[in-house]
């Protein structure tokens, strides 16, 4: 049941299973090719449980996955979906200089662009990874003519997270909004609320509130994002890795397909640009 006509933003970050920030002191970037992919396979499942709801997403898309797939990129946009950037090569930004950070985000925008014959107005940066420290990161986003960013967790986290940043869509530069990722204001700081490992760590039940408490107290469209691997129980295990690092990964992965489905059951979803940006399907 949907408690309100409020329409959440239903966001997928397309990379695969060894591209997550995490696995990088692990698997080196030239070993890339030499995996097993598996994001095509899982991204049909994903289109194929939307079509189910008649629900329309968001996929935040790697350049380095689109030029690899690029019927995938055609069936996400033929299929009534918004195609938007994750970058070319999953760095993070507070890695990279103004200029290649600028390249990143230009050689996606344009890759995503060919290929779907769409605007690209959309950018998020892996690991969340705009903050204090590289807020130059909004110029070049802007000169690079996205329209918006999802780049901010205005959480307290050890890989990122600007906690003081606003916990709603704001203008950034002129004609850029930051469109930040959705959390939950308690006890004088905010909660995470809207997906990723916390989704599957939680109870499904807790998350349901959290979102819904967005929904009815601050009269605010949620944004919740995953990736494909996470609905990817039987993806490649990888050696080596800290304890830390393994539990959160992998943790529920078993059961997450499941709750998706319950989550597109209980709320209403659609786009990011239509639903910020007032954008047309088309």
């Amino acid at each position: 049941m949907q408690p309100t006509a409020i329409t959440n933003a239903l966001t997928i970050d397309v990379e695969d299973y060894f591209q997550v920030s995490a696995f990088a002191p692990y698997i080196r970037r030239d070993e890339w090719d030499a995996r097993e992919c598996r994001v095509e396979a899982n991204v049909d499942r994903i289109l194929a449980m939307l079509a189910q709801r008649g629900t329309q997403a968001t996929f935040f898309t790697l350049g380095w996955v689109a030029e690899r797939y690029p019927a995938l990129v055609r069936r996400i946009v033929e299929q009534g979906h918004e195609l938007a950037s994750h970058g070319y090569g999953h760095q993070r930004a507070s890695e990279l200089s103004p200029e290649a950070f600028s390249q990143d985000i230009r050689r996606a925008k344009a890759i995503l662009e060919d290929l779907s014959g769409r605007p690209v107005l959309g950018y998020r940066a892996p690991s969340f990874s705009i903050g204090e420290g590289n807020l130059w990161a909004f110029d070049c986003l802007a000169e690079a003519g996205y329209r918006y960013s999802s780049s901010v967790y205005p959480i307290q986290h050890d890989h990122y997270g600007m906690p003081d940043a606003p916990r709603f869509a704001h203008e950034v530069r002129p004609g850029l909004l930051e469109i930040p990722v959705t959390t939950l204001r308690m006890m004088n700081r905010n909660l995470p609320s809207s997906g990723g490992g916390y989704f599957r760590l939680l109870p499904y039940a807790l998350s349901r509130w959290m979102l819904r408490q967005v929904n009815s107290g601050d009269r605010a469209s949620a944004i919740f994002y995953f990736h494909p691997w996470e609905i990817d129980a039987g993806q490649p295990r990888v050696a080596g890795i800290d304890a830390k690092t393994r539990f959160r990964h992998y943790v529920n992965i078993g059961r997450m397909e499941r709750r998706l489905e319950q989550l597109l059951a209980d709320f209403r979803w659609g786009r990011m640009d239509q639903i910020f940006l007032g954008s047309s399907t088309h």
